[in-house]
């Protein structure tokens, strides 16, 4: 997400917009976005610890295992976690540089096009996160559905 960052002068991508890799390569452009527009680069993907830092003893799903799961069944060893594309997710950064943890703007059955501008795998995890409102009201991660074409 930094590359994108510099490559976009932005940290939030909208419409028209190509996300770039740590190369400054074209990865994946915006094509439609009617979800709001608000799609977090900062934040980085959740992880045991965060969880143990939230106060949970054990196994709590999260984003970085997700991966990690997803990419060995393609039998591809995962990885140190990049800096994710948070889709949907609201951390509005403040005047002061101050990030808040707010849920998501987009509504049910929001949407995004992407377009892969190279080969690439693409892993997404719908965010496990139930211990802050980042997912709502109500705290409960809903399912994510993709298509290919």
């Amino acid at each position: 997400m930094p590359h994108s960052h510099a490559a976009l002068s932005k940290i939030l991508p909208t419409t028209g917009d190509t996300m770039v890799s740590n190369r400054r390569r074209p990865m994946l452009t915006f094509v439609e976005d009617n979800s709001g527009g608000i799609h977090d680069t900062v934040i980085a993907a959740c992880d045991r610890w965060r969880y143990e830092l939230l106060g949970v003893a054990g196994h709590h799903d999260n984003c970085t295992d997700n991966l990690r799961d997803a990419l060995a069944e393609l039998g591809i060893a995962a990885p140190p976690t990049p800096a994710p594309l948070n889709m949907f997710m609201n951390i509005p950064v403040r005047a002061d540089g101050a990030v808040a943890w707010e849920p998501s703007l987009a509504s049910p059955g929001s949407h995004v096009i992407l377009r892969a501008e190279r080969d690439l795998v693409v892993a997404f995890s719908a965010c496990p996160q139930d211990l802050v409102p980042i997912n709502g009201a109500d705290c409960v991660p809903k399912d994510a559905h993709f298509e290919i074409w």
